[in-house]
């Protein structure tokens, strides 16, 4: 599954992270991956914690595609 990330829309809640640790934090609290500083798309093997994290997003800055 693809999973983008939507810098603009997170609000720093920690929440994802908290489901899944393939999403980390820039300095100022908004999502990144955890592996990548810059990249907003990346590909993942099914998860439910990522599914959850996605479902979870107050403010729906992850997507699953």
């Amino acid at each position: 599954m693809k999973i983008t990330l939507i810098p603009e829309r997170c609000i720093a809640c920690g929440l994802c992270q908290t489901y899944s640790d393939i999403f980390d934090y820039h300095d100022n609290g908004i999502v990144k991956f955890a592996s990548e500083d810059e990249r907003l798309e990346k590909e993942f093997p099914t998860d439910a914690s990522i599914q959850e994290a996605v479902k979870n997003c107050p403010t729906r800055a992850l997507i699953k595609d």
